[in-house]
């Protein structure tokens, strides 16, 4: 039976302190195991030394491919370019800081390789060390995206192999906008949960900033639902239903004679229905600002620069 080679796709992104560290223990783990393996390590326009390092780690271990992005274009962009640069037969997506154990990496390619499934991904059965902020964040986006789009991505994680077929089932969706959690699950195929605990971090803090999540969360969303637009025909018929109302109450009062001026009420329904109308406008400029960055067709991510250890075995004999 032939070896087949696992890609480990790695996005990185201001580890240079550490990043050595990490891919020799993960490597390590890998030889031990007798796994082929090919490393696809992205610099998503890191700011410190990780491009120095990922260079060093060419020349000191086999089987690297390392990629500089021209610029920081997120960590979803580096996936993209890290899944079109691995060539293996299945890939394992995973983060530099070893926050995703890789002591499951051999019991991954086992249920691959063994047991026939496509997909093996891991989920978090603890989220670690975050704080309240990030959890109750995490705990309303989930929910929200399980209502909004019908995928259920609790307790989901970026962690994951998946079988060079679905790996090219996820790079025929052309969207430049992408939420990589969403889009393997939207694939679908045989899939096994294999739960994990979220390890503490080698070094650093996270890169993820209110900000950058808040944006996530909206381009989540949007790319898997179109439910938030329904949200403005609703407050039309609500409004509708609510002016039938109204006037039907202004009428009787005037036919009855008890008729009065109502200002208050005028002020209160045009602040209600001013700002019904700026949430609706908002959330259609949203839904064309993601069909204005399609229609552009800029690519995802561009590449500046690119190192390959040379060719050697990187399986035990």
């Amino acid at each position: 039976m032939l070896s087949k080679r696992i890609s480990l796709v790695i996005p990185v992104y201001n580890e240079g302190q550490h990043i050595g560290e990490s891919i020799h223990a993960i490597q390590t783990i890998l030889v031990q195991n007798g796994i082929d393996y090919q490393f696809v390590l992205i610099d998503d326009g890191s700011r410190d030394n990780t491009w120095a390092a990922l260079q060093q780690l060419t020349t000191e271990l086999p089987g690297i491919k390392a990629l500089k992005l021209s610029r920081n274009f997120g960590k979803e962009a580096a996936l993209c370019a890290g899944l079109d640069a691995a060539d293996g037969d299945a890939c394992v997506v995973m983060d530099a800081d070893l926050q995703h154990p890789p002591e499951l990496i051999p019991e991954m390619v086992r249920l691959w390789r063994d047991e026939g499934y496509d997909v093996v991904e891991g989920i978090k059965s603890s989220r670690g060390k975050e704080g309240l902020f990030y959890k109750l964040g995490a705990r309303v986006f989930y929910r929200t995206f399980r209502r909004l789009s019908g995928l259920d991505l609790r307790k989901a994680s970026d962690f994951k192999l998946m079988d060079r077929k679905v790996v090219e089932a996820w790079q025929q969706m052309p969207e430049r906008d992408t939420f990589f959690r969403g889009m393997s699950a939207w694939v679908g195929f045989n899939r096994y949960q294999l739960p994990f605990a979220v390890e503490q971090r080698v070094a650093g803090s996270s890169k993820w900033s209110p900000i950058k999540l808040g944006k996530l969360f909206i381009s989540a969303i949007t790319a898997f639902s179109s439910l938030p637009l329904q949200i403005i025909t609703f407050l039309g018929g609500l409004f509708f239903i609510g002016s039938l109302l109204l006037a039907a109450q202004t009428l009787y009062m005037k036919y009855s004679g008890i008729a009065y001026t109502g200002f208050t009420t005028v002020i209160l329904l045009q602040l209600i229905i001013g700002s019904a109308l700026m949430l609706s406008l908002g959330i259609i400029g949203t839904y064309l600002a993601r069909i204005y960055d399609e229609v552009k067709s800029r690519p995802r991510y561009l590449i500046s620069c690119e190192r390959t250890s040379p060719e050697q075995n990187t399986s035990l004999p």
